[in-house]
């Protein structure tokens, strides 16, 4: 028998970076945005929290098998 299992969590990553000094709310914001999509603070994401959401299974019959 197989049987397909799907597990849906919501995973939170926190990073402590430093954010130069002097910028105002919106550079600090840009910042913050240009550094996660460069990729450099993917390499500083630790994950620290994982709600679980919810599970489901679903049997799939394969030829021959009597379920």
């Amino acid at each position: 028998m197989k049987v397909i299992v799907r597990v849906t969590e919501k995973i939170i990553s926190e990073a402590h970076i430093n954010i130069p000094d002097g910028l105002s709310e919106l550079g600090i914001r840009q910042h913050i945005v240009d550094r996660y999509n460069s990729g450099e603070m993917l390499t500083e994401m630790n994950i620290f929290q994982v709600d679980f959401e919810s599970i489901s299974a679903q049997v799939v019959k394969q030829v021959g098998e009597n379920l």
